[in-house]
């Protein structure tokens, strides 16, 4: 069987969920191949393993933490040229498609980003993406060289399927454009306590029709009863009501959930290229006649004041 590399992200070991879904795809075309780089790289075997890595190949060095991206294209570049895999898988982040980009520019191959699905095809993988605001699916393959595929998180379910998980240390030699940008120093982004944005099983979002940054309280009280996490569409944020970082669409953020709730989102395009292939919509907005309920599964004309807190106490009282 063909072997398929997968890049983990991980923090200190700990394995993010977006890896645990390309395992799961990377199973449908051939034997996972982990490569895990950094501190605590030896850390994720156990995960790796328990979720379908045959081999988890690691490396650590200073250059990962110190540099910009350079240096994990070169490890990868590096774990390409020992296996010669079938394809080769990356989260769909904003690091994840440089990383992919850089890699297919040194291999000679073509490159996918955003595939929302993956199968095997006669000719190679074929992945399944959204087009145009996602206004279409699309099915594509790599033609030239090696699949570079990026995937969407929240794609596919991660499935455990136990696998050796066998450790082995990798060799990697630096580029000299491996320590060209130093990274100077860092701030930690303060915890809300709830899920990253583009991970998240559960996105809850507001716009215009909350009127004030005070008003978030409501969306973030309905969003804390379901362990979800917090959108803005660009009308919220361009009025200094939410984070730019917490912006759902085609200028923030792409989230593809189990469930999207669109809080006074009137649904122009701009936000629906960022969140319409979540598996179920539901929308309330006091306008019928508002873009986005041609979009949803379940549409709520009314007031989001005197709706959202209606549902956040009736999740509680099911959670008990």
């Amino acid at each position: 069987m063909a072997e398929v590399l997968v890049y983990v992200d991980h923090v200190d070991g700990a394995v993010r969920k977006p890896t645990l879904e390309l395992l799961t795809l990377a199973r449908r075309i051939g034997e996972p191949v982990a490569v895990a780089l950094g501190p605590g790289a030896g850390d994720t075997a156990a995960t790796l393993a328990e979720h379908g890595a045959a081999r988890v190949l690691t490396h650590d060095a200073a250059e990962y933490a110190d540099y910009l991206v350079v240096p994990k294209v070169d490890a990868l570049q590096a774990a390409y040229e020992a296996v010669s895999p079938a394809a080769v898988l990356v989260p769909s982040s904003t690091e994840g498609k440089e990383i992919a980009a850089r890699l297919a520019l040194r291999i000679g191959s073509g490159i996918l980003t955003d595939a929302v699905d993956l199968e095997a095809g006669e000719a190679g993988p074929v992945a399944t993406q959204s087009v145009f605001a996602a206004s279409y699916s699309t099915k594509s393959r790599v033609t030239k060289g090696t699949s570079v595929i990026t995937i969407k998180p929240n794609s596919a379910a991660v499935e455990p399927a136990p696998a050796a998980g066998a450790v082995e240390q990798l060799s990697v030699s630096f580029s000299g454009q491996a320590t060209g940008t130093k990274i100077t120093g860092r701030i930690a982004r303060e915890s809300t306590g709830r899920p990253e944005l583009t991970e998240a099983a559960i996105v809850v979002s507001g716009g215009r029709g909350v009127n004030g940054a005070e008003n978030f309280a409501v969306i973030e009280a309905l969003a804390d009863s379901l362990g979800a996490a917090v959108g803005a569409s660009r009308a919220a944020v361009d009025a200094g009501w939410y984070p730019h970082t917490q912006q759902v669409g085609q200028t923030g953020k792409s989230v593809s959930p189990q469930l999207y709730i669109a809080n006074g989102i009137s649904g122009a395009i701009q936000h629906r290229a960022g969140m319409q292939t979540s598996k179920t919509i539901v929308a309330v907005n006091k306008d019928s006649e508002a873009p986005i309920f041609d979009l949803v599964d379940y549409g709520v004309v009314g007031d989001l004041f005197g709706v959202v807190p209606q549902l956040t106490e009736e999740i509680k009282a099911r959670k008990g």
